[in-house]
């Protein structure tokens, strides 16, 4: 990644960081599957400079990164954030500085109770079948490696538009968890069309940090 595009949003009294968060997200995500590579990959990644603060775990800004400036240019981030010009500022194409250390960041899949309970009786009918216990023993037995539905990892709620297009009154609000992971040094890779890092075999695609 050569070139970078930085995004600093400016929540009020009125409009809230987080949700603030999910409408700019919400719109380069958009972007980026305009400008798509193929059905799930993007050539562009975003980055989160702030990741970590104090108050809202992403901060307030949002890094948008290529390979080439023309690519920034054709993704035109100024004409999908026109409608909340007064709550981003967005600075010019720069390039990335010479002395950057790379990280990536990925998508932490998080399960909801609901999902963790129809595997936990999945396992547990499994289970059964196999050793003669009962149901009930077997869930006993689970429940002490039951994995929890909470995180401590900063996410955005989405919002699907496959869904929204295809069942209106369908809830189409989703959480992305985001995960930083360092890195020993720069990774050639893929990203997804939310800009973050995809994974393949052991080598995880990588992103400047400065």
């Amino acid at each position: 990644m050569n070139y970078y595009q930085d995004i600093t949003l400016l929540p009020d009294a009125d409009i809230a960081l987080g949700f603030l968060w999910q409408k700019i997200y919400q719109q380069v995500h958009i972007a980026l599957v305009e400008q798509k590579v193929d059905d799930q990959h993007s050539a562009i990644a975003v980055s989160f400079p702030d990741y970590g603060s104090k108050g809202f775990p992403l901060g307030n800004k949002l890094r948008v990164l290529a390979k080439d400036q023309t690519q920034l240019e054709k993704l035109n981030l100024a004409g999908f954030l026109s409608r909340f010009e007064d709550y981003t500022h967005l600075k010019s194409i720069q390039p990335v500085p010479e002395s950057v250390t790379h990280i990536a960041f990925v998508r932490k899949r998080v399960k909801g109770e609901a999902r963790i309970e129809k595997d936990m009786l999945a396992k547990a009918q499994r289970w059964a079948e196999k050793s003669g216990q009962t149901m009930e023993e077997c869930l006993q037995q689970l429940e002490k490696s039951k994995p929890s539905a909470e995180s401590k990892l900063p996410f955005i709620w989405m919002e699907s538009q496959e869904t929204k297009t295809r069942a209106p009154s369908s809830s189409a609000k989703f959480p992305i968890f985001i995960e930083r992971i360092e890195l020993q040094g720069a990774n050639d890779g893929r990203f997804n069309c939310y800009g973050l890092s995809a994974v393949q075999g052991e080598q995880i695609a990588s992103v400047p940090h400065f």
